[in-house]
């Protein structure tokens, strides 16, 4: 049998001190990684700096989903041009189709389309948008929660699913100006037969440009047009941020009103002059719409189907709109924009 010989003395020892050395190595350079990456003065402040900083590099690395969408479709300055649609919207020869065909055809508008996103606002109508190619941008706006329910069929006018997509774009594009990211916004029943952008000047440093149903000729009395929210453009900062959360909330006292309603409500209130927003509302002789049709056809950059209950209406009027542009003549000024027969009727 082997005899157990016992560590000399010596041996014992030597390990202890190799031991206690690597010992207090780690700790040593582990107090000094920590020392290194903390704020100076180690005060409550400085460290919520520190942390809100190393939150803003890390989401520079990871964006999410949204912020990529938003970059691959924005001009250098971040603004880009954001439209959303569902399935009943994205069927073929629709206004999905409409909205492209204006935007092909239209004069210095067919560079715009590499600056569009297109919200999906379910799966059926992201599909359809990803299935056009061609430059076009998508992206598909997810459910917050289940109580939102299917939105993908007509929502007629101021029916309940009708205005619950309409609460459910106002929070989407608050979230893009949290972004920061400035944009216009058109409704899919806008054709744009010109460029807009030279047309919305922020001369004055305006934070908000928003067309109206019926222009009163004053570009600054905002209290004095009903706004329409159907196109306009807003400039991401914290006013506006803070315009769209206010106006978000709003709905939980709004019940039954749409989201253009509450935002006429909240200007006579003096929500604009509270929140220090500078405002212009954009003459309809630019941006035209079935409520007050322009007859300048030089001067005409945007086609709002507003004052149109259905669909089907509103694709048969824009319809006409787009053939009597194709035969302007462009050395006339003038033109008669043909008759809303469709819209009218659908009122009946």
């Amino acid at each position: 049998m082997g005899v157990l010989i016992p560590a000399r003395p010596e041996q014992c020892t030597l390990s202890r001190v190799v031991a206690l050395t690597t010992v207090c190595v780690v700790i040593v350079v582990c107090t000094y990684v920590v020392a290194s990456s903390s704020p100076a003065g180690g005060d409550a402040g400085n460290e919520e700096r520190f942390y809100n900083i190393w939150r803003r590099r890390s989401s520079d690395f990871a964006p999410d989903d949204l912020e990529v969408a938003l970059r691959g479709a924005a001009y250098a300055n971040k603004t880009l041009i954001l439209t959303m649609l569902n399935e009943a919207y994205a069927e073929e020869g629709g206004l999905l189709d409409l909205f492209l065909e204006s935007l092909r055809e239209g004069d210095g508008t067919e560079q715009l389309i590499d600056h569009v996103l297109f919200v999906a606002m379910d799966q059926q109508a992201f599909r359809r948008c990803r299935s056009l190619g061609g430059g076009v941008k998508c992206y598909l706006l997810r459910a917050v929660d289940s109580q939102q329910g299917d939105l993908s069929s007509e929502q007629l006018y101021m029916s309940d699913g009708f205005i619950r997509m309409m609460w459910r774009r106002i929070r989407f594009l608050g979230d893009v100006l949290k972004h920061g990211y400035s944009f216009i916004f058109t409704d899919m029943d806008v054709m744009w037969l010109r460029n807009p952008f030279p047309k919305l000047d922020r001369g004055e440093g305006e934070d908000l440009l928003i067309s109206s149903d019926k222009f009163n000729g004053v570009p600054h009395d905002y209290a004095g047009n009903e706004l329409n929210t159907g196109f306009f453009f807003v400039d991401s900062n914290d006013r506006t941020v803070a315009l769209f959360d206010e106006w978000h909330a709003a709905r939980r006292v709004s019940a039954g009103m749409k989201e253009q309603d509450v935002l006429n409500r909240m200007k006579r209130r003096g929500a604009f002059r509270r929140l220090g927003l500078r405002v212009r509302v954009l003459d309809t002789a630019r941006f035209s719409g079935f409520c007050q049709d322009s007859r300048d056809a030089a001067q005409v950059a945007t086609v709002h189907a507003n004052c149109c209950r259905t669909k089907r209406a509103k694709v048969a009027d824009l319809k006409a709109v787009l053939r009597a542009a194709k035969r302007l003549n462009r050395t006339t000024t003038e033109l008669r924009w043909p008759a809303h027969r469709e819209c009218v009727k659908s009122w009946s």
